[in-house]
């Protein structure tokens, strides 16, 4: 057989072996709230490690993803939903929207960082917690001082100067809401919130908003999350990061499979790297405390009792009590919320 022969069989059959890769190829459509910035990277370390699977993001804040996953329930688009709020899959799963699986190394999450059910719907990623982003800069024009509770949030000097997430477009908006009324009572929550909205400029429908637009100095003062405060502030935004005393409302960037997904066993790869060192790592590189612990690593600008600042959470609670909260909380506030 003459070598050039021998060459076109050999590439005829790298080709054929390529097509067959191409067709065995599993595409997973994955519904997520993770922040834009770090979609790149989770899909090319998933993906090298998979190579026969490939994932196709659909984007957007937790709360519209969540209602968009409902409004989907009785014709599912989703294989698996990442990076969304444990409470908010703790709706969907209530709304029995979740299939059950226990992933690859499971006994390395503690009990607080996952579904309480065995095999869980959920599995928690990372810890997202309140954080204020505080501009220095426009702070020192307007001689306002740095404040350090929630409460000296309400004072009349910061009329203006706020600026939030809505609670029912934003996961982040929600957990702070979650956490006020499990440090202060649901009712006396409820009056720190009617105080607030007197210096509320605006609601924003993103979580990062807040900080993004008190780092431009657009306002003061704005009540965001932590990887998004110390992405602006390493970015050489002029802002501190603020950790109110009374403490901090939090929930777990959480993954889930979407239950009728026709794409299980490639789901079921998604859910086990999620929970491998490597994805820790990454998770680690934008939040101080990742669902093995031991993973975490510190971060700039973030105290390193963080941990200890973080109010209880009950995800059951805050899923079963959200539709009410919501309701109410628009009925109060919703005249301040951003153009959709």
């Amino acid at each position: 057989m003459s070598i050039r022969r021998l060459s076109r069989i050999l590439a005829s059959l790298l080709l054929g072996a390529s097509f067959a890769t191409l067709a065995q190829k599993s595409s997973l459509t994955v519904y997520t709230a993770l922040e834009t910035d770090q979609l790149k990277a989770y899909k090319e370390a998933f993906e090298k490690s998979n190579p026969t699977v490939e994932i196709n993001w659909v984007r957007d804040s937790t709360g519209v993803i969540t209602a968009r996953l409902v409004a989907e329930k009785a014709n599912p688009r989703a294989d698996v939903v990442m990076g969304v709020a444990a409470s908010s899959l703790a709706v969907l799963d209530i709304e029995g929207m979740l299939q059950a699986y226990a992933p690859a190394g499971l006994a390395r999450i503690p009990a607080q960082y996952r579904d309480a059910k065995n095999p869980p719907a959920w599995v928690g990623m990372d810890v997202f917690g309140t954080t204020v982003c505080f501009n220095t800069v426009e702070a020192a024009k307007r001689n306002l001082p740095k404040p350090e509770s929630w409460k000296d949030l309400t004072k009349p000097a910061y009329a203006g100067q706020v600026v939030m997430p809505h609670p029912a477009s934003s996961g982040t908006g929600y957990l702070a809401v979650i956490g006020w009324m499990t440090s202060f009572g649901e009712a006396d929550a409820w009056k720190f919130m009617d105080g607030l909205h007197a210096n509320i400029a605006q609601y924003t429908h993103s979580g990062s908003a807040p900080c993004a637009r008190a780092a431009a100095g657009e306002f003061t003062v704005g009540i965001s999350f932590e990887y998004r405060a110390n992405r602006e502030k390493a970015r050489g935004a002029p802002i501190d990061l603020v950790f109110p005393t009374e403490g901090l409302g939090w929930d777990l960037e959480a993954i889930a499979i979407h239950k009728g997904t026709k794409n299980q066993a490639a789901a079921q790869k998604l859910l086990d790297w999620s929970i491998t060192d490597e994805a820790m790592g990454l998770y680690a590189n934008n939040f101080a405390i990742v669902a093995i612990p031991t993973l975490s690593k510190p971060l700039p600008h973030v105290p390193a009792d963080y941990a200890s600042r973080l109010v209880k959470a009950d995800f059951g609670w805050a899923a079963k009590n959200r539709e009410r909260i919501l309701a109410e909380w628009s009925k109060r506030f919703e005249s301040k919320a951003a153009p959709r």
